[in-house]
């Protein structure tokens, strides 16, 4: 019987209770899994439609997809305008693909950094990144306005001084203003408060210019930083600093 069970296992034979019994074809074949299909790293075109931007305002990218294997484009999935915020890709808008190929994505950015379209893939195709985009967005105004203020916090008050080490009241907002944004103001708080955009005070922003006014008169000037507080450089021994509103009769006017 050992001869004959040698025999049976080099014939692929099987000893099943003294006979010989030929295995079942299925039982023979070799089980063989079909290779899932390799998807396709599509290739991209991609466009910005500016490269520098105020603050608040909106780009645009424009990417278009191609299969590489047959030139067709690609009109299923989906692309994400994405942008790079501490070394991490954060989305910003998200569009299908048209039957074009092609998608424009629209984004606003708050910051300067880049910028860049990315299609998530589909069951054939691979994810793909298109090229990326530096953005500067450049502050508003208002940031300009209240930086330039903040340089100054501690300088003496000095009456009739309009800067760059000494101010009054109305030489610092003329000279807050101006190297900020560029507006000329006279140097006279009664003068400044016919100057700009004549806003509520219920509506009034960060940057904003506050006249102090005695009736209609007004005697002093500050620069709104929000909260009920102001910059401005109070009187004679005092200091450029930020404190608290001195009073109820002002007007605010919009310069930025």
């Amino acid at each position: 019987m050992a001869g004959a069970g040698a025999l049976a296992v080099s014939l692929g034979l099987c000893l099943c209770a003294g006979q010989l019994v030929a295995p079942s074809a299925a039982s023979a074949a070799p089980i063989i899994t079909a290779a899932a299909s390799a998807k396709v790293t599509p290739s991209v075109k991609s466009s910005i439609s500016t490269r520098s931007i105020t603050y608040g305002a909106k780009i645009k990218v424009t990417a278009k997809y191609i299969n590489p294997a047959n030139g067709k484009v690609i009109t299923s999935g989906t692309v994400r305008l994405q942008a790079l915020r501490k070394n991490k890709w954060v989305n910003l808008s998200a569009k299908a693909l048209s039957s074009s190929g092609s998608v424009t994505l629209t984004g606003e950015p708050h910051v300067s950094g880049a910028v860049r379209a990315y299609y998530v893939g589909t069951p054939t195709y691979k994810a793909k990144a298109g090229g990326k985009f530096s953005v500067t967005v450049k502050a508003p105004g208002a940031t300009k306005v209240i930086s330039e203020a903040k340089k100054h916090v501690g300088s003496l008050y000095k009456y009739g001084a309009a800067g760059p080490s000494r101010f009054d009241c109305s030489g610092y907002t003329m000279w807050v203003y101006k190297k900020a944004v560029g507006k000329s103001l006279p140097h006279k708080a009664n003068s400044q408060q016919k100057y700009g955009k004549s806003v509520a005070k219920g509506s009034k922003q960060v940057g904003d210019l506050i006249i102090f006014r005695n009736g209609s008169y007004g005697y002093h000037a500050g620069i709104y930083a929000g909260g009920g507080y102001m910059y401005d450089s109070p009187h004679t021994g005092a200091r450029v600093s930020k404190r608290k509103m001195i009073g109820s009769n002002y007007v605010v006017r919009r310069l930025v």
